[in-house]
């Protein structure tokens, strides 16, 4: 008989965390509903003391969705259980995710404590988040470097004081495989009451293995696994939830069964992909763009023969699906709506009469639109309440020419317009903008150009990262004109720190 394995998703939480991704709750709940159908146990939806706005995206997650657990995650302090718990009060089914560093590392430099006192921490949050909630997921921050004796007896004991779930944490992505499993099989067989618990695996990616590392993870005993989309996270980001759903649906001999609807996975991928301005990378497992496609013609040769030759997973097991609708300057409506629909967005009709307006022009600038263009096209209006607005930009560039460019801005309904030159049109078109906002105080740190598939028409996609008085802020943008989306991403940044 097949074991469950249960999904924890942290994409809202965990995953949010990436400089420039930050979603607001409208969006976070569009993603949680996406989570829900894709068939998600457990999400993470936010750190409710950390700011107003994640304890408010916790509140109204716990009211948009249905039957997963929703779980907060709180320090080992009862301030930030106590609002949790507030943040939780809606949550049909609410988890409590508090915990403590265990590792020497962060128990002598960043508590300056003892192991002892680090145990009494740990036993006391427990009992505290049960006066609020009967489900208790315990971590053991940095777990992955820990002494496995010393994890050992915190993990015994937090179960004696109630933790429905013991969490594992790799938190730096330290842990070889073997190292991992070794680790979740010495609790198995050294702690007497792991059976009251669930097991849970968080793995970091530092060095690219914390799909294995989960794995192994699972094998070794663990029955949950904390993962985000696309294995967005900090730093190297976290374990992939479409690499292990679809690890153990290719191994069928594992013995291991979880709840997720993989035919929604490219879907879900591409929505929290757009929201989160995130690229997900070409050859990126299970979702990247080149998951599926076949150049070398030996291999073009053996799929078409038979796919297996080359391909263990089905394209349309995943969502990907060769014989969806092309989309071009003569679809209407219903084919817009319904290509939204399959990668998980759904419009009421006056904003669907908007995109498909953004649509129509862009489809007469391109020859097709994929499925970029048209997440893209659903999160155009995020613009609107810009205190900045670009109105017009026209370039000069060319070879023996110097780069001019003038813009004219909407400042909160004042109009001002200036030129300047640069080093090339995109320079130029960013002073420009420095000149009619009067404030060259700032810089770009990062500039990161993508093209959206192929072909000189297509669209592309613009990240940026200005440092303002020692802050930074992201700024994004997608258009078919390079130089346009790079101004634009510029005024997008701007606005986050210009009031």
């Amino acid at each position: 008989m097949a074991d469950r394995l249960f999904i924890f998703d942290t994409t809202l939480r965990d995953g949010e965390q990436v400089p420039g991704c930050q979603l607001n709750s409208v969006e976070k709940i569009e993603v949680a509903k996406a989570l829900e159908g894709l068939g998600v146990d457990v999400i993470e939806a936010g750190f409710p003391v950390s700011s107003p706005g994640d304890f408010n995206s916790v509140v109204e997650i716990s009211k948009a969705v249905t039957w997963p657990v929703i779980c907060a995650l709180t320090r080992a302090v009862e301030k930030d259980i106590e609002v949790a718990a507030e943040a939780l009060r809606y949550a049909k089914k609410g988890r409590i995710h508090t915990g403590i560093g265990v590792s020497d590392y962060h128990i002598r430099y960043k508590f300056n404590a003892t192991q002892d006192e680090i145990l009494e921490r740990a036993i006391a949050c427990v009992k505290y988040a049960k006066r609020f909630v009967e489900d208790v997921e315990f971590y053991a921050e940095d777990a992955g470097r820990a002494d496995n004796a010393y994890l050992a007896k915190v993990i015994e004991a937090v179960i004696k004081a109630g933790a429905t779930v013991v969490n594992i944490p790799d938190t730096t992505g330290y842990c070889l495989p073997g190292q991992y499993g070794e680790k979740i099989n010495y609790l198995v067989e050294n702690v007497t009451n792991i059976h009251k618990a669930v097991i849970s695996t968080h793995c970091h990616n530092d060095l690219g293995m914390a799909t294995a590392n989960t794995i192994q993870g699972v094998l070794n005993g663990a029955r949950q696994v904390e993962v985000t989309i696309n294995g967005v996270g900090e730093r190297a980001g976290n374990t992939s939830l479409e690499e292990v759903a679809m690890i153990f649906k290719s191994h069928k001999s594992a013995g291991i069964v979880t709840n997720i609807n993989s035919r929604k996975i490219y879907g879900v991928s591409r929505m929290v992909s757009s929201l989160m301005n995130m690229p997900v990378q070409p050859n990126k497992a299970i979702v990247g763009r080149n998951a599926f496609a076949h150049s070398s013609g030996i291999h073009q040769d053996g799929v078409l023969k038979n796919r297996e030759s080359y391909e263990i997973i089905d394209p349309k097991d995943v969502g990907v699906d060769d014989n969806t609708i092309v989309l071009t300057a003569r679809s209407g409506r219903a084919a817009l709506k319904h290509r939204l629909h399959i990668l998980g967005v759904d419009l009421e009709q006056e904003k669907l009469d908007k995109v498909y307006t953004g649509f129509l022009k862009l489809a007469d600038r391109k020859k097709d639109i994929n499925d970029d263009d048209v997440l893209m096209l659903a999160g155009k209006d995020r613009t609107e309440t810009h205190r900045i607005k670009l109105e017009h930009l026209q370039v000069t560039s060319g070879i023996g020419l110097q780069s001019m460019a003038s813009v004219c801005l909407n400042l909160s309904g004042v109009r001002r317009c200036e030129a300047a030159a640069g080093n090339g049109p995109v320079d130029a078109g960013i002073k420009a903008v420095k000149k009619a906002i009067s404030n060259s105080d700032m810089t770009i740190q990062e500039f990161l150009i993508q093209a959206l598939s192929k072909g000189s028409d297509d669209t592309g996609k613009v990240h940026i990262q200005v440092e303002y008085k020692g802050n930074m802020y992201y700024g994004f943008s997608a258009n078919t004109d390079i130089i346009a989306a790079s101004v634009e991403a510029f005024v997008d940044a701007i606005n986050k720190f210009i009031v």
